[in-house]
C-alpha cells in the first residue's frame, strides 16, 4: 500500500482530522482490490459518520470512487449526455417514462440502475418484470445502443465504481447510512462513472422517501450540486413531494403498466395523472439544463409534444426490444383482491406512504435483505392523490396478492393510512424547490 496506512486514516478521521486526496484515493483503490479487511472499512465509516467529511474531502471521495474501477467512455455518442436519478420513493416510475421522453427530445440518455431495497423500488426490479427485458449489457452493449438509438439502461456493473459497491453494502449493515457526504459520494461515484456530464437528480422529501424533512432534503440538494460543481460536471436537483405515494400504481409490474399507459397517452385517475406531472416537470427542467430549450416554459412545450404525439412512445418501444422484450408491454397475473372504500364523502387528507410501501413490502413485493427474491405481480392501486374529493363507498385503494386473505388482510391493516377530511384539502406542491 505504498505510504498509506489504513490505521492512520481511521484515526485521522476518527480525529476530526483531514483524510488527504491522496490517502482518499489509495484508500478506494485498495477497496477495489479486497486488500482491506471489512472490519476497517466498518471502523472508517463510523468515524465518518460521527465526524463527517468536509465538502473537498467529499469531492475527493467522489472522484475517487468513481475512478476505483472502469469508467463507460461516451466520446462519439451524441451530445448532451445525461443521466437521471432519483434519491427513492413509493410508487417512483418516473424513469420508465423520462428516459425514452428525452431520448425523444434528441439527448442521449445512459443509465445505471439499482435494485430496490425496502419500501422504495428499484428501477432494475421494475424493468425485470418485463418478459425479455435484459438489465445486464456489458459496456460495449451499452454504448452500441445508445448511439444507434440514444437510450441504453443496465443494471449496476462489477466493474463500474467497485468501492462504491463494497462501501454501500457495509452503510447498510452499520447503521451508517444517513451521512450526507456518504449518501452525495455513493450517488454521484456511480453517474461519472457513467459517462454522463449533466445529472438530473429527483430528491425525494417527505414519508415515503430517506429525506424525510424539507431541510434534510435542501442540504442534500446543496451538497450534490456543489460535488458536481467542483468535479466539474453539471447536476441540477429538484426536491419532489414523496409524503404520498408517486402515482396509483405501487409494486413492480403494476408500476410499468402505469407507466406505459401514461407513454401512450392513456388517461386514467387522478393519481396517475399527478405521476405524469412530475415526469412533465422534469423533463421540462432537463431541457433548460441541457440547453434543448430556453425557459422552463418552453421545455414544458417541447415535453408535452414529445410525449402526447407519440414519440415518446416510439422511443420506448424501441428501447424495450433492443432490450431483449418482444413489445412495449408487460403482463398483470389476475391475482386475488381486495378493497378498501371509504366511510364518508370528503376529500383525501392523508396517504401514509411509507406505510402503503412497508404494506408491499409484506406482500413480496419487495426485500427486506439485499438477496430476497421479490414478486413482481403484487401490489397497491391507489385512485387520488390528497386534495381530491372522494365519494362514500369509492375505492380508496385496492391490494393485489397471491391469495384472497392476504390481500383481505393488508387492506385491512391499511384502513388509517387513508384519511379522508369532511372539509376540502389543498392539493399538495409535486416539485417543492
Amino acid at each position: 500500500m505504498s505510504n498509506f496506512s489504513i490505521q492512520k486514516f481511521i484515526a485521522d478521521r476518527r480525529d476530526g482530522n483531514l483524510n488527504s486526496q491522496e490517502d482518499i484515493s489509495q484508500f478506494c483503490q485498495e477497496i477495489a482490490k479486497g486488500s482491506i479487511p471489512d472490519y476497517q472499512i466498518s471502523a472508517w465509516l463510523m468515524a465518518a459518520y460521527l465526524k463527517p467529511l468536509s465538502l473537498e474531502e467529499t469531492t475527493d471521495l467522489t472522484i475517487a470512487m468513481a475512478e476505483s474501477g472502469s469508467q463507460l467512455n461516451l466520446t462519439g455518442l451524441p451530445k448532451p449526455w445525461v443521466d437521471k436519478h432519483s434519491t427513492g420513493g413509493v410508487g417512483d416510475k418516473t424513469s420508465l417514462v423520462i428516459l425514452p421522453l428525452l431520448a425523444s427530445m434528441g439527448l442521449t440518455m445512459v443509465k445505471m440502475s439499482g435494485r430496490g431495497l425496502g419500501i422504495t423500488g428499484g428501477t432494475v426490479d421494475k424493468l425485470q418484470s418485463v418478459a425479455g427485458f435484459r438489465m445486464d449489457l456489458s459496456a460495449d452493449e451499452l454504448l452500441a445502443q445508445a448511439k444507434k438509438i440514444g437510450i441504453a439502461i443496465t443494471g449496476q456493473s462489477q466493474s463500474l465504481a467497485p468501492a462504491d459497491k463494497v462501501l454501500y453494502a457495509l452503510r447498510d449493515t452499520t447503521e451508517t447510512i444517513a451521512s450526507i457526504p456518504l449518501i452525495v459520494s455513493s450517488i454521484l461515484s456511480k453517474k461519472f462513472a457513467s459517462g454522463a456530464d449533466i445529472i438530473v437528480i429527483d430528491v425525494k422529501c417527505g414519508s415515503g422517501a430517506f429525506m424525510k424533512t424539507l431541510t434534510q432534503a435542501k442540504e442534500l440538494k446543496h451538497w450534490l450540486e456543489k460535488i458536481g460543481e467542483q468535479a466539474g460536471r453539471i447536476v441540477a436537483c429538484h426536491i419532489s413531494d414523496m409524503d404520498q405515494p408517486l402515482g396509483e400504481a405501487v409494486g413492480n409490474a403494476i408500476e410499468v403498466q402505469e407507466a406505459i399507459s401514461v407513454l401512450k397517452n392513456q388517461d386514467g385517475s387522478a393519481s396517475r395523472a399527478r405521476f405524469k406531472q412530475l415526469v412533465l416537470s422534469l423533463a421540462s427542467a432537463t431541457a433548460v439544463t441541457a440547453r434543448i430549450a430556453q425557459s422552463y416554459e418552453k421545455g414544458m412545450e417541447l415535453a408535452i409534444h414529445h410525449l402526447e404525439s407519440g414519440l415518446a412512445e416510439l422511443k420506448a418501444q424501441e428501447w424495450f426490444r433492443a432490450q431483449g422484450a418482444a413489445d412495449l408491454a408487460v403482463a398483470i397475473e389476475p391475482l386475488p383482491s381486495a378493497g378498501l372504500k371509504a366511510k364518508q364523502s370528503g376529500w383525501i387528507q392523508h396517504i401514509d406512504a411509507e406505510r402503503i410501501g412497508q404494506a408491499v413490502l409484506e406482500l413480496g413485493g419487495g426485500r427486506k435483505a439485499k438477496d430476497d427474491t421479490i414478486d413482481p405481480q403484487v401490489g397497491i392501486l391507489l385512485s387520488k392523490p390528497i386534495g381530491h374529493q372522494i365519494a362514500k363507498d369509492e375505492a380508496l385503494l385496492t391490494v393485489k396478492a397471491r391469495t384472497l386473505k392476504q390481500a383481505q388482510d393488508v387492506a385491512h391493516s391499511l384502513e388509517l393510512a387513508v384519511l379522508v377530511s369532511p372539509t376540502p384539502i389543498p392539493v399538495p406542491a409535486l416539485l417543492i424547490s
